[in-house]
């Protein structure tokens, strides 16, 4: 077997460890959800959009290049300056290519970075006149004459012109979009409340059973008599967890929106959701021949527990209760890939609901006092996302599992490689999550 088979293979049966120490994962440099973000913040450049810009620019620094090297041949450049600015001829100077270049680069910055305009009709403009102007300058001119920067330049305007124009039309203006599509979409869904469910409400304050952590010293609500007031930085804590919890349920509330990716013989599936400002979100959906409580405890109240049937995490660590439905928590991975992929931690803050017809953690990365970065590990970074377990109404001995997974490992792993073994690494931690469910349900028979 080939060495990229095989780390692919290891990382396969590897990233289960990593990839379930958390709630969620995220390749985004921020944690707020998109939808509520204030206008101000909306109003700032995407990242996508700055993309677009910065190959504008490389377009006229390419260009200013070629030129400049096609100034520093024969005679020199301050002769050969003189030749095509001075003495500008149409048919033997490359100087017109150039002003050409810092025409897109001018307008289309001006339009799409400081104007901010959301419509293709600029760039349209521009490739047509960059388009029109070098197809009559190659057939009237002489430049082919002049041997590979003849045919270079020409070509390379060209070329970068109309990439320009796909990149507008087919990412940034389709993404943006999509992003305006989703805010409406949460704003509305936020002056309804939950939209998968309408009729489940939260219950405040999540089950306790043994071993959980309801109920514990740190416990805090303001509105509670005899409990202490939240400090700044726990009440950061609980609003990290709730605005998680939203976007869960947006998540959820657009299942029609899933992009269907694999499934497997036990029935489970995985999906994919593009999330704006986080990324592709992976989603397993598994049916458990549990009950929901059972699956409740062992993935979601218990999840320092996980060692005893994830061998591959090294580590979870209970940091801080904040109050009754949200903890701190650091977990360590241990390496992988034999040493590739080298051992990470996370922090991240969990919020813990119970709900009428499902059971819901949800979580992302967050920084605490206790546990600063590490040389030795690689800190991980954890978006939106949690477990979901849902009730079936009409057995109470099975039920629904979801886990919504985005990942960003940091360190230099090739994203595409984690992206192609995300779906086997859901469909190994279900396989486990089966088999614990499974060992738990025969010590539970008479």
């Amino acid at each position: 077997m080939s060495k990229p088979t095989d780390l692919q293979h290891n990382l396969e049966r590897s990233l289960p460890a990593i990839a379930s120490l958390s709630t969620s994962f995220s390749q985004s440099q921020g944690f707020s959800p998109y939808c509520y973000f204030s206008l101000e913040k909306r109003k700032a450049i995407s990242d996508v959009r700055r993309t677009f810009c910065l190959f504008v620019t490389f377009d006229l620094l390419f260009i200013s290049l070629l030129w400049i090297i096609e100034l520093n041949t024969k005679d020199g450049i301050q002769k050969n300056l003189e030749s095509e600015i001075v003495n500008y001829s149409f048919k033997t100077s490359f100087f017109d290519i150039f002003v050409l270049a810092f025409f897109r680069f001018f307008v289309l910055l001006l339009a799409y970075a400081v104007v901010k305009l959301r419509h293709w009709w600029v760039i349209a403009v521009t490739t047509l006149v960059s388009s029109a102007f070098l197809i009559v300058k190659v057939i009237l001119s002489e430049l082919l004459a002049k041997g590979a920067f003849g045919y270079l330049l020409p070509i390379v305007s060209f070329v970068i012109a109309w990439l320009e124009t796909w990149f507008l039309d087919f990412k940034v203006l389709t993404q943006e979009a999509e992003e305006e599509r989703w805010y409406l979409a949460a704003q509305a869904a936020a002056s309804r409340g939950p939209l998968l469910y309408p009729g489940a409400l939260s219950e405040g304050q999540f089950y306790s059973p043994p071993e959980s952590f309801a109920g514990s010293d740190n416990e805090s609500d303001e509105e509670g008599a005899g409990r202490k007031v939240l400090t700044a930085q726990e009440k950061e804590y609980v609003r990290q967890g709730k605005d998680a919890m939203e976007v869960v349920d947006q998540i959820l509330a657009q299942e029609e929106n899933w992009k269907f990716e694999k499934n497997n013989d036990f029935g489970d599936v995985v999906y994919t959701f593009e999330i704006p400002f986080h990324g592709k979100t992976f989603i397993l959906k598994a049916f458990l021949q549990c009950s929901a409580e059972m699956v409740y405890q062992e993935v979601i109240l218990q999840p320092e527990k996980m060692i005893l049937w994830n061998r591959t995490v090294a580590a979870c660590q209970i940091l801080q209760r904040v109050e009754d439905n949200t903890i701190v928590s650091y977990d360590v991975a241990a390496g992988a890939a034999g040493g590739v992929v080298s051992p990470r931690d996370f922090v991240n803050v969990r919020r813990i609901e119970r709900r009428r017809d499902r059971y819901m953690s949800s979580g992302m990365s967050t920084t605490h006092s206790l546990k600063p970065p590490l040389s030795k590990y690689v800190r991980g970074e954890n978006g939106p996302g949690g477990f979901i377990v849902l009730k079936c109404p009409s057995n109470p001995r099975v039920c629904t599992f979801i886990w919504i997974l985005n990942t960003d490992l940091k360190g230099r792993l090739p994203r595409y490689l984690i992206h192609q073994s995300l779906a086997a690494t859901m469909f190994e931690f279900a396989f486990h999550l089966r088999q614990r469910v499974g060992e738990l349900c025969a010590s539970a028979r008479p």
